[in-house]
């Protein structure tokens, strides 16, 4: 099944998406998508409440408690990254507050001049998993849903080690449209996945490529970091993004257009803003 949150910001209601890619309400079977709430839920979404127009959608499960990011997966991305490629995988944390619709704006840093793009697949974790084997970790997973780990080079790589100066900053994690059940997903090291800015194709790759499969990832990361139910883990992105296009890099301005997609998981379509103050604002 295919599961949204649909709605004005901060007042989304539980979605499920019909054969026809239309959006049905769920509330009346449950109070909002969360991983406990979709865990054996069966329902015919024809039975459902049409949800008339195009909602809003918001990040597709609630109750998300860390994203957990895994860098330099693509060998190819590392290649044009002028990095290493990892014996390892290289894990790093991803801001909470960077959480936001999947079409919602993406705004670039106060002072940014290298806001890059990443379309990468993110797997949502069903069951707490702490030292899990490598055969047994996709059974820990609820579904999987696109990111798209913006982010921010300069301050990523030249403001010390610490990577999360780079990827946490606001509307730096659209998430969504869905969040997609294992069932239909099937494997996850077959899905195509694209990216375009202003309707030219930056990237395209397909999971297979990854150096680290995600069972060896919820595996490797789990002897690290207890994953609870909702947590997210966002597995890299493949090789394209603006930092290593030649002669010269490219980064988002404010006006530029992404759309990205992983197969079988819907797209993103975001609008690239200027820098605004946000007050209170809470996003996601």
């Amino acid at each position: 099944m295919k599961f949204c949150r649909y709605g004005p910001q901060g007042a989304e209601k539980p979605g499920l998406i019909d054969a026809d890619g239309r959006v049905r309400d769920l509330s009346g079977r449950i109070d909002d998508v969360t991983v406990a709430a979709i865990a054996g839920l069966s329902v015919d979404p024809e039975t459902l409440p049409l949800v008339e127009g195009t909602p809003r959608l918001g990040v597709p499960v609630k109750g998300i408690g860390k994203i957990v990011a895994i860098g330099l997966n693509y060998e190819d991305h590392a290649i044009e990254s002028n990095l290493p490629i990892p014996a390892e995988p290289m894990m790093f944390m991803k801001a909470l507050s960077s959480l936001t619709g999947p079409n919602d704006e993406v705004m670039i840093p106060k002072g940014s001049t290298h806001t890059d793009w990443e379309v990468e697949l993110a797997v949502v974790i069903g069951r707490i998993a702490r030292h899990v084997e490598e055969t047994d970790a996709l059974s820990h997973v609820a579904g999987y849903a696109i990111a798209n780990d913006v982010s921010e080079r300069f301050d990523q790589k030249q403001r010390g080690s610490q990577w999360s100066k780079g990827k946490g900053h606001d509307t730096f994690c659209p998430l969504g449209p869905w969040l997609v059940t294992p069932d239909e997903v099937g494997d996850p090291q077959a899905l195509d996945m694209f990216l375009d800015v202003n309707g030219e194709r930056m990237q395209t790759g397909n999971t297979r490529t990854m150096i680290f499969g995600v069972a060896e990832l919820i595996a490797y990361v789990s002897r690290f970091v207890t994953l609870y139910p909702g947590d997210v883990m966002i597995t890299g992105t493949p090789p394209g993004v603006g930092e290593g296009k030649k002669p010269n890099a490219t980064y988002l301005k404010a006006g530029d257009t992404m759309r990205l997609g992983i197969a079988g998981l819907g797209e993103q379509h975001q609008q690239v803003v200027a820098w605004r103050h946000l007050g209170d604002a809470v996003l996601g």
